[in-house]
């Protein structure tokens, strides 16, 4: 029962993903309703067996403000997937760079910040990659919802892949 559950809106939209024991209590109460299960689990009672759930729909539509994901360190080498964006290095310890410096009017926002191993950044210093002959492997820019919801999962399951925007 401690397998993760995606949670989507009545919209078919992802909002957050639960442990299958909250998914039943959902689906019990009717707030919810199964979309896709586990085919090779089933939760079994004594004279009944249930469904796995592996995405549920909630029955009513819940009005989510829209979500902000705050900049932070430790969110830019998530976003990243603590991989060095000039080099590729995943083992080395990892800085966050300027792609354009701020000596030279870079701000710290979402498309000028990278994941960087520490040679790297040295290498590149206080150059923008153009001039220090580096190219990044990808363009930076504003992760959404779904990205981090992934990211916090792990290993996705199959069933999740179309509501995910995985197809």
């Amino acid at each position: 029962m401690s397998t993760k559950v995606l949670v989507l809106n009545q919209s078919y939209e992802p909002i957050s993903v639960c442990s299958a024991k909250k998914a039943m209590v959902l689906l019990w109460l009717t707030k919810a309703e199964l979309v896709e299960e586990r085919s090779t689990l089933s939760i079994r009672s004594m004279r009944s067996s249930f469904p796995y759930p592996s995405v549920i729909r909630l029955s009513s539509y819940l009005r989510i403000p829209y979500r902000k994901i705050e900049l932070s360190r430790k969110n830019i080498l998530r976003r990243d997937g603590h991989r060095c964006q000039y080099c590729g290095a995943t083992h080395a310890p990892l800085t966050v760079d300027h792609v354009i410096p701020r000596s030279r009017g870079g701000g710290d926002h979402w498309e000028n910040l990278v994941c960087a191993c520490v040679h790297c950044n040295n290498k590149k210093g206080s150059r923008t990659p153009e001039e220090a002959s580096m190219r990044l492997l990808t363009q930076p820019r504003r992760p959404s919802h779904v990205q981090f919801l992934r990211h916090y999962v792990g290993k996705i399951d199959e069933t999740w892949r179309p509501y995910l925007f995985m197809d």
